[in-house]
C-alpha cells in the first residue's frame, strides 16, 4: 500500500464531511487498494462518527474514550497504518483530486525528503505563510513577535519564520513543515518515533520537523497542489489557546535549545502568555446568513440549481464579484481542484463556503477570529 491517510477529529464533523468528500477523490486517483484513510475521533460529543460511517464506509473509524492529544491520537493510527507514506491530514481541510498523486511522485523522485508540505490558502482564498517555515530560534521569534518580519517580509534575516525570501509558488527544501498537511515517508517515522507525545495541541509539528531533519532527511515545501485550510477554524481563539499555544512553544524551546539565549526565548514566551491573555479579544460568533446578503452559489452547474432552489427567499446573485457570500460547490462537471481556484480568484474579502457532492452541508469562513461556520442546506430532489 502506497499511503496511509491520518485525520485527527474532534468536534468538527461537517468540516471533516467536506474533507472526506475532497479526500475520497484524491484516493481514487491513486488507483484501487493504493491508499488507505483512518480517521482517529478524540471523543468527539457532536456525533462525528455516527454521523460519517454511513457515509464513507471504506474510512476506519478508530473511537477514542479521552482526548489525548493530537501527537497521540496520530502515533495511534500509524500503528495500525499500512502505507509506505504517511498523511498527517487535519479536518478542516479541502484538497484537490491529484493532490496525492502529485505529492507520492515527487516524494518517489527525491528519495532523500523526509517529509512534505504543500501550499496552502485559507477559507477566503488567501495564501497561508505558515505553508512553510523557518525553525523558531530565538532570533527569528523575537523577529516575529517583534514585528520586524511583518515590517520586512521577504528579508533572509528578519522573516525567516515565514521563510519570506523563498516565493510561494516555488517548490523549496524548508525547516519546518505545517501539521495541517504533511506527507512522511515511513522510514522518518520509525526513525524518529513519530510526534512527541508531550505536546498535547500545537509545536507538534515543528518538532517532528526539526527531528526528521536531524535524523539525516530533507523538508520540502511542494507547490504542484494547493488544498485549502479553513486557519484552525475548528478552534476557539480565546485566552486558553493562547496559553496552549505558548506553552507548547516553551516546551520546544527547552527541549531544543540551551544557554542564555533559550533562557531569554522562554521569559519572552512567558510574557507573551500575560501580554496576550490579556489583550485576547472574545472568539466572535459565527454569524449566519442574513435576508440583507447577496448570495452567490458557484460550480457544478447542477448543483448549483438545486442549491439556489433550496435558498428559497435568500438575496441570490448570479455576479459572484459583487456577492457577500459565496458558495463554491463541488460535483460531476466542477472538481475540487477548480473550486479550490476559484476561491482563490472570487473570494478575498467574502464570506466563502464549501459544498461537496453528496453532502447536505457547505462550510467555511476565513476570519481566524471566529469558529468555523457551517450552513445546512435545503437540497430539493436531484432533478429539480
Amino acid at each position: 500500500m502506497r499511503l496511509s491517510v491520518i485525520i485527527v477529529n474532534y468536534n468538527v464533523k461537517y468540516f471533516l464531511e467536506q474533507c472526506l468528500c475532497s479526500v475520497m477523490k484524491a484516493v481514487t486517483a491513486l488507483g484501487e487498494a493504493a491508499a488507505e484513510v483512518i480517521v482517529v475521533d478524540n471523543q468527539s460529543t457532536d456525533g462525528s462518527v455516527e454521523y460519517l460511517r454511513p457515509k464513507f464506509p471504506s474510512v476506519f473509524f478508530i473511537e477514542n474514550r479521552e482526548n489525548s492529544g493530537f501527537g497521540r491520537a496520530n502515533n495511534q493510527a500509524v500503528q495500525m497504518s499500512k502505507g509506505e507514506f504517511i498523511l498527517f491530514l487535519n479536518p478542516d481541510t479541502i484538497v484537490e483530486e491529484n493532490s496525492f498523486t502529485r505529492c507520492l511522485a515527487e516524494m518517489q523522485r527525491q528519495p532523500d525528503l523526509g517529509a512534505m508540505g504543500v501550499r496552502m490558502v485559507d477559507g477566503g482564498g488567501k495564501y497561508l505563510p505558515e505553508s512553510k517555515r523557518g525553525f523558531p530560534t530565538p532570533w527569528v521569534s523575537f523577529c516575529k513577535l517583534s514585528g520586524l518580519t511583518k515590517l520586512f517580509p521577504v528579508s533572509r534575516v528578519f522573516a525567516r519564520y515565514y521563510l519570506g525570501h523563498l516565493p510561494e509558488k516555488e517548490s523549496n527544501e524548508v525547516d519546518v513543515l505545517a501539521g495541517a498537511c504533511m506527507l512522511v515517508r515511513r522510514k522518518a517515522v520509525e526513525l524518529t518515533g513519530g510526534f512527541d507525545e508531550q505536546f498535547f495541541m500545537y509545536a507538534e509539528d515543528i518538532d517532528l520537523s526539526f527531528r526528521i531533519k536531524k535524523a539525516g532527511f530533507r523538508n520540502f515545501y511542494f507547490t504542484g497542489t494547493t488544498i485549502i485550510h479553513f486557519k484552525g477554524e475548528s478552534t476557539l481563539k480565546d485566552a486558553r489557546y493562547v496559553r496552549h499555544f505558548y506553552e507548547a512553544m516553551i516546551l520546544y524551546v527547552r527541549k531544543h535549545y540551551k544557554g542564555i539565549g533559550a533562557w531569554f526565548y522562554v521569559l519572552l514566551l512567558k510574557a507573551m502568555i500575560a501580554i496576550r491573555s490579556v489583550l485576547q479579544s472574545k472568539p466572535v460568533p459565527p454569524k449566519g446568513l442574513s435576508k440583507d446578503q447577496s448570495i452567490a452559489v458557484t460550480g457544478d452547474p447542477g448543483t448549483v440549481k438545486r442549491i439556489v432552489h433550496g435558498l428559497g427567499d435568500q438575496q441570490v446573485t448570479n455576479q459572484p464579484q459583487l456577492a457577500d457570500v459565496l458558495i463554491c460547490c463541488e460535483g460531476a462537471d466542477f472538481t475540487f481542484r477548480e473550486l479550490i481556484g476559484r476561491i482563490e480568484e472570487l473570494a478575498p474579502d467574502k464570506r466563502a463556503f464549501v459544498h461537496g457532492s453528496g453532502t447536505e452541508c457547505a462550510v467555511g469562513s476565513a476570519s481566524k477570529d471566529r469558529q468555523g461556520e457551517v450552513i445546512l442546506l435545503k437540497l430539493p430532489p436531484e432533478s429539480i
